[in-house]
């Protein structure tokens, strides 16, 4: 039960204290489930290349909390009428928006649970939350689900200018090291207003729009995507395929209980939904699951485990080769081949030392950020700027790569 009249400050690096108004909020943080969150990196395996960034998901949820507060009173200043249950609820679905991740973030996204976004999985333990806290956060869900009458409220949970965004730019940037990153998040805020029932920014914060539609851009080629960090966390993929396929063949490998019910078993969507205490044990799993069974399976007698796993575990990280066009099928089984030859492998057992994909970074979408203009008319901010073209904003660019082990040539 909550405790009424708790008053509690926490120090975030990066805004300083932090006021958690609502005395619920300690509920929140105090359940195992969130709690776990404080065991989930922020950015995957990104400290391989920058290491600094080793916070967590913990802090961005304190910190996407605090943005969220802030953009609460801004708004009642500009006369967004806000309840006190409408706030709670808002602060409380922010709170919670990522916690559906697994080990290292979206590094795994789709390797214990094939076709389920985070978001899903969010869901559904909010949902088991609800019932623990017997229905406090029915309106916080509606808000994150989309489903409540005041869209707004979601748009500052979910949008391409929501606190999610806007204090991932900001965290990650000061732990990665990568200025590029930094957003006035607290100018853009300022900024924020509601017409028509949508969350848009005045137009004498466009310049700040201009310069978070940059930063995120630059993150993401050099933090998100940076080329190592993909050749590190498609490695992590390759370990838990490998692991997945002798765990599932009968062979025995090392790994918590957790960790091991998901390795005998191939999860979808449907059958992750409907299969009894699987979201208790999904929220048990935490990247100490991983680490800790890969420091067992280098020594394992299957040697594509033991391989992926100590050159994983002392950086010993694949090549990788990036470029516009995808690589051939020809080009991708010559690698195979010439891994099977020189280590004496099957050619199943050599694919799992060549990892071939594709990414994708597109900086804006369009309706995605208004502005809106002295005379209460709206733009789209795609319209609106003067400095980035509308070609330069939507097209995606695409990228195939190739990984490989350095040792191959």
């Amino acid at each position: 039960m909550s405790k009424t009249n708790r008053h509690k400050i926490l120090n975030d690096p990066i805004y300083g204290f932090v006021t958690l108004r609502h005395s619920f909020t300690i509920d929140i943080l105090d359940h195992p489930y969130v709690q776990r969150l404080r065991r989930i990196s922020q950015l995957g395996l990104s400290h391989l290349v920058y290491p600094g960034a080793v916070h967590n998901r913990f802090h961005h949820a304190v910190g996407s909390l605090f943005l969220m507060q802030e953009a609460i009173d801004v708004l009642r200043t500009k006369g967004v009428e806000i309840t006190k249950e409408e706030d709670e609820a808002v602060c409380f679905a922010i709170l919670l928006h990522d916690v559906g991740h697994g080990p290292f973030s979206h590094a795994l996204e789709h390797s214990l649970v094939k076709s389920v976004q985070h978001e899903d999985i969010s869901t559904m333990i909010m949902d088991r939350l609800n019932q623990d806290f017997d229905g406090k956060l029915t309106l916080a869900i509606k808000i994150f689900k989309n489903e409540y009458a005041k869209k707004f409220l979601h748009q500052l949970v979910s949008s391409q200018l929501d606190m999610d965004r806007l204090d991932y730019l900001a965290r990650d940037s000061f732990y990665s090291g990568v200025t590029e990153g930094k957003v006035g998040s607290e100018r853009i805020i300022k900024m924020l207003s509601v017409s028509n029932d949508q969350l848009v920014v005045e137009e004498k914060g466009i310049y700040s729009v201009e310069k978070f539609i940059v930063a995120r851009r630059l993150m993401y080629w050099q933090v998100y995507l940076h080329r190592t960090v993909l050749s590190a966390e498609y490695m992590l993929t390759l370990v838990l395929r490998r692991a997945k396929f002798l765990a599932q063949s009968g062979i025995e490998v090392f790994a918590t209980p957790a960790l091991l019910r998901f390795l005998k078993n191939d999860f979808d969507k449907a059958s992750f939904a409907s299969t009894p205490n699987i979201v208790d044990s999904f929220c048990e799993l935490d990247d100490s699951d991983v680490f800790s069974a890969m420091k067992a399976w280098r020594h394992h007698t299957d040697r594509v485990l033991s391989s992926l796993s100590a050159r994983l575990l002392d950086r010993k990280l694949f090549r990788i080769e990036l470029r516009p066009h995808p690589f051939t099928t020809e080009e991708v089984h010559e690698k195979i081949s010439l891994i099977a030859k020189k280590w004496s492998l099957t050619l199943d057992e050599a694919s799992y030392f060549v990892s071939n994909q594709s990414i994708e970074n597109k900086a804006y979408t369009q309706n995605g950020i208004l502005i809106q203009y002295k005379d209460g008319s709206l733009r789209d901010f795609a319209e609106s700027n003067d400095h980035l073209s509308l070609e330069l904003l939507t097209k995606p660019v695409k990228k195939s790569f190739l990984c490989y082990p350095k040792d191959l040539e």
